[in-house]
């Protein structure tokens, strides 16, 4: 076999190649990184062939690298404009009410204890008086984090991430188009412990209410007058298996007024002791950023709220108006919004207590 001559021609010329190569590798990686990291990135720049025939190879990867460096740079400069801030208004208040099962519900670990049932958004202008409340299905399909996921996870990712209820009130911020001031997140142990210390509530219904297998015995309600007590409330908001989520969301949003009617009714918002017990109740089992202490402020807002028809609206996201059917990954049930942008439902919002 024959030895290598180190000393040799040949042997020189093909180490000066391989070491050329590999500075010339070196150098423009360096190159590509000031580029990239200062304003010269944005100007154009004409790689010339100026290699031997042999080196070809290595011009043409190079010039594919700088072009996954432009494309990549453009890449994360895209903003979906879908998923815009908006700013917060002075004299509009918007607060996010957030209804979950609860890790102390017998079911949680199966159904999802930090999922969000109950979504809605209560709107309200000093200016005009007027006030609104519009519910979000749970099913709404929508970009949580880098993935898209149901709107009903984002307060159970925003605990992962360690933000709370703060990154579901950015998420729906963007999805609306108003600024959500607060959030108010109830578990369905505080909601009943609330129906039961307000001493059951009152619902008038047009016709009879039955849900047959979900609560272990056929649950119904007869039309007309009926007086509920905490869970009886709460087996009436929750019942899903006899109608829909939007026919559930209409039920939830009659009983928050029957709250508030029972409330009118007991004259708490003019008690301030009678109002303090409830509020007291509301601090050890109910999470909000709302400073619950502040009695004066939520008596205030409480007298301030008109709830007739004309200055009061109600609306719940559906296939009806906003809203159409579609299917996820694994062929799971999801909504979507029509014209596959959110501008309809932020015209909604921004139209609603005008």
């Amino acid at each position: 076999m024959d030895q290598l001559d180190f000393n040799s021609h040949d042997f020189q010329n093909k180490k000066k190649r391989k070491w050329g190569r590999f500075f010339l590798l070196a150098g423009f990686l360096a190159v590509s990184y000031i580029i990239f990291n200062t304003a010269l990135f944005n100007k154009e720049f004409e790689i010339k062939n100026e290699f031997a025939e042999e080196d070809k190879f290595e011009a043409a990867w190079l010039k594919k690298f700088a072009g996954l460096l432009f494309f990549n740079q453009n890449h994360a400069e895209e903003i979906d404009k879908n998923y815009i801030m908006p700013e917060k208004e002075p004299n509009r208040l918007d607060i996010l009410i957030l209804g979950i099962r609860g890790e102390g519900d017998e079911n949680a670990e199966e159904g999802g204890a930090l999922l969000t049932d109950t979504m809605m958004v209560f709107s309200h202008d000093q200016l005009t008086k007027k006030s609104s409340l519009v519910s979000i299905p749970r099913d709404f399909y929508v970009k949580i984090g880098s993935n898209k996921n149901k709107i009903n996870s984002a307060y159970e990712y925003g605990l992962l991430r360690k933000e709370g209820a703060d990154y579901a009130k950015k998420l729906v911020s963007q999805i609306t188009g108003v600024y959500i001031d607060n959030a108010v997140v109830v578990d369905f142990s505080s909601f009943e412990k609330l129906i039961d210390q307000l001493r059951g509530i009152d619902i008038t219904l047009t016709k009879s209410f039955r849900e047959e297998g979900q609560w272990g015995y056929a649950f119904e309600l007869p039309a007309g007058e009926n007086h509920l007590n905490g869970q009886n409330a709460l087996y009436y908001v929750r019942s899903r298996y006899s109608s829909n989520d939007f026919d559930r969301a209409f039920r939830q949003q009659q009983v928050l007024f029957a709250i508030k009617n029972k409330v009118t009714t007991l004259h708490l918002i003019s008690d301030p002791i009678k109002i303090l017990s409830v509020i007291n109740t509301l601090s050890q089992n109910i999470k909000t950023d709302i400073n619950i202490w502040d009695v004066k402020e939520i008596i205030d807002l409480a007298k301030e709220v008109d709830t007739s028809p004309a200055m009061f609206k109600k609306e719940v996201l559906s296939t009806e108006n906003l809203l159409y059917q579609s299917t996820g990954p694994q062929g799971a049930y999801i909504l979507l919004p029509q014209g596959d942008s959110f501008d309809q439902i932020k015209q909604l919002f921004q139209e609603i207590i005008k």
